[in-house]
């Protein structure tokens, strides 16, 4: 595995160095660089490394201006000693956001979810080949036939805003404002849905791509997901999932 440090302090970047070492010890740090002009030309002259471990605040101004400059397409994990940049961080295709001074225990955290996020992508490939070799493509339902008094509702699944359960009732929230109960648990309902269109936010919610208004910062580093229509509660992503809900809300 390969990594990139871009930091501008000395003792910072040795002591980061230091800390990969023994966290992964397998780790090769193919380079330490200390300003937007340095990595914009390491970047633009080598291969992408594996991960990147990026100080938000360089000596020639934000790191942010890098991803302006040249195409980053490997995880990063930004390092600072303010946290009022974690919005920001996530808009780019960070993993994770470590506050300076680094704890040994925080970049194991980091580590952990990188190898697990690569994980489930080596997984997701190896079952995207398998049906593409089987010439196979699983379908996904586009209509529920759901229970409304003495009848029955076709409802397309492309009318679903969001889904919830409340109170062990399983409820369908639908564009126009109507609420529909199905007798499902919200696994079952989320195995017929395109995982592409629908992500599982918690254990209660599964929110519609489609019906995401925007996205908030929220306490400890997590996420709170403002939809278009109002919700009984705050849709809130753990800090453990954010990098997952980025991947799928980027694909």
């Amino acid at each position: 595995m390969k990594a990139l440090i871009i930091e501008d302090e000395v003792m910072a970047a040795k002591t980061l160095k230091k800390l990969l070492v023994e966290v992964s010890p397998g780790i090769e740090i193919v380079g330490i660089l200390e300003s937007i002009e340095d990595s914009v030309d390491w970047i633009s002259s080598h291969s992408m490394p594996d991960l990147m471990f990026m100080d938000i605040h360089l000596a020639d101004g934000s790191s942010f201006a890098i991803f302006e400059r040249v195409t980053i397409t490997c995880p990063v994990i930004f390092t600072t000693a303010y946290d009022e940049y974690a919005l920001k961080a996530f808009e780019v295709n960070s993993i994770d956001y470590l506050l300076k001074p680094i704890s040994k225990e925080a970049l194991e955290r980091a580590m952990n979810k990188y190898h697990s996020l690569v994980e489930k992508r080596a997984d997701n490939n190896q079952m995207e080949m398998l049906l593409k070799q089987l010439g196979e493509k699983k379908k996904y339902r586009s209509y529920f036939l759901l229970p409304e008094r003495d009848k029955f509702i076709p409802l397309p699944v492309s009318n679903i805003v969001y889904i919830y359960i409340d109170a062990k009732t399983l409820k369908i929230i639908t564009t126009d404002g109507k609420t529909f109960y199905m007798n499902h648990t919200l696994d079952d309902v989320m195995s017929e849905l395109d995982p592409h269109e629908f992500f599982r936010a918690n254990r209660q919610f599964v929110i519609a791509r489609q019906s995401i208004k925007d996205v908030s910062v929220y306490i400890g580093n997590k996420l709170a997901i403002n939809l278009f229509v109002p919700t009984p509660e705050r849709v809130v992503v753990s800090k453990a999932r954010v990098a997952e809900f980025k991947a799928w809300f980027t694909k």
